[in-house]
């Protein structure tokens, strides 16, 4: 069985940010245009809580290229002024990188790198660089010709790049080999790939991909006062967590205001920033080191201890102050992942590292409420599957694209 389908199958707390508080793409979760562009700022409660501002002045994330997979990203909005370098319009339609037909791409990207001009976003890691990939999700003309593979063809491009991190705010529920094959190259070639696990958690919560492929950070969203948020889908394709609920996005493709906003969209854009000020801080680390100290430093609830992780909250909520100004996390062994336990790298062979990581944690108490981020879960070791699709490997593959070449386009998160 291969790794990606192996995690897929068998996948079914918080101490504090400041230790004192695709396919189907992550839709936001309120569109109503109540907000201008200079109003922006004041939705970002995430980055006192994160101390940005404490952080930034040992790392920005300069020195670190972020590739965005999405609907394209705006370069000339003002935040993004000068940080967006070329990048590859997948589709094969007519168009540019750089041609946002939805809005999300570029929301995404400054939420990542966007240094807050004009009263626009500002990204948590305002030193970096964004490198679009523009593909075509259900948002995108249906009567305009695309490539159906354009999310493959993304991937490699970006794993060709020179960007050290993929965000990934997109997802669907259909396993694709070419898309898999992709991760996998893009492991191979020492990238993080950040992707959004998904808003049906309170629905039907199937696992979306990219997100659910073993060598892919899935990346689950909390709230303001610190629980999973109740639209964030849960399994053991959940990695880690980060701020999603009630952050400011673009309206639309116009430019000409931010709505009311929120998605594991944004939390995979937070986290992909968070890795890349803690890559900043050691340039000279591997990806694998970057996530275990992500992993290590990661906030949790008092009650949920030990190496297990949360079905909810994966390791935790990321927190890359704790390790940027108080050294908290360890970067372990450059060529051993902390998502597969397994030795990357030319000839290695797939040694585990440590022990297994607990497939699953029970679904917290109570009427189907989110968890207190600053409780944590209960926990199994069932390693049981939460969906039992398909059971073989090449039926799973085949089913899969034959969906893909039906459905063809992503949903954003």
């Amino acid at each position: 069985m291969t790794a990606g389908l192996s995690r897929a199958s068998r996948r079914t707390g918080w101490r504090g940010f400041a230790c004192s508080v695709a396919l189907v793409v992550a839709y936001p979760l309120v569109s109503a245009p109540t907000a201008h562009a200079a109003d922006a700022p004041s939705g970002q409660w995430y980055l006192d809580l994160m101390r940005a501002e404490e952080t930034w002045k040992k790392s920005t994330g300069e020195g670190i290229k972020v590739a965005v997979i999405d609907t394209g990203v705006n370069s000339s909005t003002p935040s993004l002024r000068g940080q967006v370098v070329k990048g590859l319009d997948a589709t094969d339609a007519a168009g540019e990188a750089t041609d946002d037909y939805d809005g999300h791409g570029t929301t995404m990207a400054e939420l990542i790198a966007g240094t807050g001009a004009g009263g626009g976003l500002r990204g948590l890691a305002p030193g970096a660089k964004i490198i679009p990939f523009r593909i075509a999700t259900d948002s995108f003309p249906k009567d305009v010709k695309v490539n159906a593979w354009a999310d493959a063809v993304a991937m490699r491009a970006a794993a060709d790049s020179d960007a050290r991190i993929i965000s990934v705010s997109i997802g669907n529920e259909f396993l694709e080999a070419r898309e898999m094959e992709a991760v996998k190259y893009a492991q191979s070639k020492g990238k993080l790939v950040f992707a959004a696990v998904g808003n049906t958690g309170d629905k039907a919560n199937n696992p979306e991909y990219p997100a659910a492929y073993d060598e892919v950070v899935g990346v689950a969203a909390i709230g303001r006062e610190g629980r999973v948020a109740e639209y964030s889908q849960h399994g053991d394709f959940v990695d880690i967590a980060a701020p999603g609920a009630d952050v400011p996005r673009w309206c639309d493709s116009s430019f000409t205001s931010y709505c009311d906003g929120g998605g594991t969209s944004v939390a995979t854009a937070l986290a992909s920033a968070s890795a890349a000020l803690i890559w900043s801080a050691h340039p000279d680390w591997t990806a694998n080191q970057v996530l275990r100290v992500m992993f290590d430093s990661a906030g949790r609830g008092d009650a949920w201890k030990g190496d297990s992780k949360s079905r909810y909250l994966g390791h935790g909520v990321v927190r890359p102050n704790a390790h940027i100004t108080r050294g908290i996390g360890k970067p372990g062994a450059p060529d051993v992942s902390p998502l597969t336990h397994e030795v990357i790298g030319d000839g290695a062979s797939a040694a585990p590292a440590g022990p297994p990581v607990p497939a699953a944690s029970q679904k917290p108490k109570g009427d189907g409420q989110p968890i207190p981020a600053t409780t944590g879960s209960d926990k199994t070791a069932d390693g049981s599957s939460q969906w039992g699709l398909i059971a073989g490997t090449g039926a799973a593959v085949a089913v899969a694209s034959t969906a893909f070449a039906v459905i063809r386009r992503r949903r954003t998160t």
